[in-house]
């Protein structure tokens, strides 16, 4: 289902959109948001410069850190008694990121997710539940109230009690699960330990994942548990931007289409700082064009990814992100060789042995790096040369995508940490060493 017209237009007409909301918006933000026109001003240009869509590139980036030099409010651009809702980040790395809405901005939030919930399956006689963490996150209220717009019965459970959340959705029929892919596949790992198969015992036949990476190795691991029916389809966002809603995956599951009339999306060169061309890989840029209170301009994500502009087999006409390689600020660097966790985790699940929870470690002894990975038997495993064959299978598998080895800690059964919300499946502890 096509939730709005504005998905299906012409790349002239959404253009058009686009370069009036831009115009409209560059020249709100440079004359109510101080640090902003700072930035305009050093980099010599002013509002009426932009008098096409290319030259965004003229205007300055701004950053998390950006966000961070002017807590709380030093970046909106109205005042505080004009907000109606206020979230923010953990600020586990320092100050929190603080984003706000007005009411206008809380309609288009709700439109932009009613947009990705559609082009995920969603219908207004799903019974849709909630697995994230409720509270200043804003992928739980987010997914809320787009799914509520749409009509569905929403079962806002949250994160936690696992045991209680099979129950909900056994009694209550869910039809629809909001969740990390980690989560979604605890919940179906518990079902299993609960003697309740996810597959049949069970009416989820639609899976609306985020705040995770969904890697097509995890997109697999969760056919297997809630069955090869399963439409699993990934839809991305930040509270920094909206929250959810920037982009989703269609059934076609061939990229996430952009609002594009709500967002601008850019790929550049994370080094450079040029502009790629349609189909580079590199970091994604993006421009919000109609936000009122957090209006933020070329926002640097560090999200890896690149942009196909050609109309969809669902009808759709607006860009497609694919669907994401990994962040900048998550790229290891191992003796010399740039390592992504999500290339690691490929490889992990395309081995039947072992199940899809991993950790990865680095540490530095006498001056070299040293990665060690420990992974979970899917089942017990005594024989000695058994287990020998499979570290050795883990290891060159590993060392022909990373070009690089890696020491194998194989663990017993249901031994790792899972995570209810966003997986932490990375230690680099080389600064402690």
């Amino acid at each position: 289902m096509i939730w709005a017209k504005e998905e299906t237009m012409s790349r002239a007409e959404i253009e058009a959109i686009q370069l009036q909301r831009l115009q409209e918006t560059v020249k709100r933000v440079y004359e109510k948001v101080v640090p902003y026109r700072q930035k305009m001003e050093e980099a010599k240009v002013k509002p009426e410069d932009i008098k096409n869509l290319k030259d965004l590139r003229r205007l300055p980036f701004i950053t998390k850190q950006d966000m961070r030099d002017n807590y709380p409010f030093g970046l909106f651009a109205v005042p505080k008694d004009q907000l109606v809702r206020i979230h923010a980040s953990s600020g586990t790395t320092g100050k929190p990121t603080v984003v706000g809405y007005t009411k206008k901005d809380l309609e288009i939030w709700t439109e932009c997710v009613s947009r990705i919930a559609a082009m995920g399956g969603a219908t207004e006689k799903d019974v849709a539940q909630i697995c994230f963490g409720y509270g200043m996150f804003t992928g739980a209220l987010g997914l809320h109230f787009g799914l509520e717009n749409m009509g569905a019965a929403i079962v806002p459970s949250s994160t936690g009690n696992t045991e209680k959340q099979i129950m909900f959705m056994k009694d209550f029929g869910t039809t629809l699960l909001v969740a990390t892919p980690s989560y979604a596949l605890r919940i179906g790992e518990v079902a299993k330990q609960m003697g309740i198969d996810p597959k049949t015992d069970l009416q989820v036949k639609i899976g609306l994942v985020g705040s995770e990476l969904l890697t097509e190795a995890m997109r697999t691991e969760m056919h297997k548990l809630w069955g090869e029916d399963m439409l699993v389809t990934s839809n991305y966002g930040m509270s920094e931007l909206m929250g959810p809603g920037v982009s989703g995956e269609c059934e076609q599951l061939c990229g996430m289409h952009v609002n594009e009339d709500f967002f601008i999306p850019e790929i550049i060169d994370p080094k450079t700082e040029e502009i790629l061309p349609p189909g580079e890989k590199g970091e994604l840029v993006i421009t919000c064009i109609y936000k009122e209170a957090l209006p933020l301009i070329r926002y640097r994500t560090k999200d890896i990814t690149r942009l196909n502009y050609e109309p969809c087999k669902c009808g759709r006409t607006t860009v497609r992100m694919e669907n994401l390689d990994g962040r900048t600020d998550d790229m290891l660097k191992i003796r010399g060789v740039n390592v992504f966790p999500s290339q690691i985790e490929e490889v992990l699940l395309g081995i039947d042995e072992i199940g899809p929870h991993y950790e990865i470690i680095v540490t530095r002894k006498d001056h070299s790096d040293i990665l060690k990975i420990r992974v979970e038997l899917m089942e017990p495993m005594d024989a000695y040369k058994e287990l020998q064959a499979l570290e050795k299978k883990i290891k060159q598998r590993l060392r022909i995508v990373l070009g690089l080895d890696a020491k194998i800690r194989m663990e017993s059964p249901n031994t790792l940490q899972r995570f209810e919300g966003k997986a932490q499946r990375v230690k680099d502890l080389r600064k402690e060493v």
